[in-house]
């Protein structure tokens, strides 16, 4: 039976089960992840939890929805999860080189001693992508898109992707909105264009890294551990993002809500003309 067809109960019952069952499966792996101190067998954890979440949400589609989960092609994993790391790795650079323009972050200096851990933060964050993607975007959005259309499902599901956030260290209420605007709409708008999660899943994962691990910034107001620079950030939170991170700044929210326009763009241009 499709997602649409399925009455409202039925679908509210099935989107509770899906989100506890994920939420579940992503707590674990953090926690497993998160504990472990050696190098490969870290690298071996993350790729093992991210396999079997991004393995459990294809069964969990083809046994509610008895169809096989389309979002997830493998022969479309390596481009678009490359061109999510791209997207994400140029946005902070676009922010960063704003505040540096505008006198707001002043790097005192470049390298590390400690190599080891920015690659361990590097694979740690691919945990936090899939699973947040396979939650908010592969079941959430994919789900309200299908039984009421696009933009309830980018609003819906954008909403309570900053909503979630303000359980984080340091958030407010002005950056989960942030978050909402900036990344729940983007990754959303990814999602639906490419039709895939992988595009999303690499902006997630390259905006975490490159936000705490390159340029020294917390993320979602969590310290990321080891950076590649080192910085000094100073002026109006509004611009900065304070303690939250730079995704709390109105440079964030302005280029992410830039970029999820364009996307949206591309995906009306595309639609069928009436």
């Amino acid at each position: 039976m499709s997602i649409k067809s399925r009455s409202v109960w039925e679908w509210s019952l099935l989107v509770i089960a899906s989100f506890v069952l994920s939420f579940l499966m992503y707590g674990l792996a953090l926690v497993v992840t998160d504990s472990i101190t050696t190098l490969w067998v870290s690298c071996l954890a993350v790729i093992v939890f991210s396999t079997a979440m991004t393995a459990l949400y294809a069964l969990f589609v083809k046994w509610f929805e008895h169809a096989p989960a389309r979002d997830i092609p493998l022969r479309r994993l390596a481009p678009d999860t490359l061109k999510g790391l791209g997207i994400g790795f140029a946005f902070f650079i676009v922010v960063v080189l704003i505040m540096l323009a505008a006198g707001l972050y002043r790097i005192d200096s470049v390298g590390t001693d400690n190599p080891a851990g920015i690659f361990a933060a590097f694979l740690g964050f691919l945990v936090v992508a899939v699973g947040e993607e396979i939650i908010f975007r592969g079941v959430l959005f994919r789900w309200i898109d299908e039984k009421w259309g696009f933009i309830a499902a980018l609003i819906t599901s954008s909403l309570i992707f900053g909503l979630m956030h303000i359980f984080q260290p340091g958030a407010t209420l002005w950056s989960s909105f942030a978050i909402a605007v900036e990344a729940g709409l983007l990754l959303g708008a990814a999602y639906k264009y490419s039709g895939t999660l992988w595009l999303p899943i690499g902006i997630h994962w390259a905006w975490n890294f490159t936000q705490g691990n390159i340029f020294g910034f917390a993320v979602s107001g969590s310290d990321a551990g080891e950076a590649l620079i080192q910085a000094t950030v100073a002026g109006p939170e509004i611009l900065t993002g304070g303690i939250f991170g730079a995704e709390a700044s109105i440079i964030s929210l302005v280029i992410g809500l830039a970029l999820s326009l364009w996307f949206i763009l591309k995906i009306r241009r595309r639609e069928p003309k009436a």
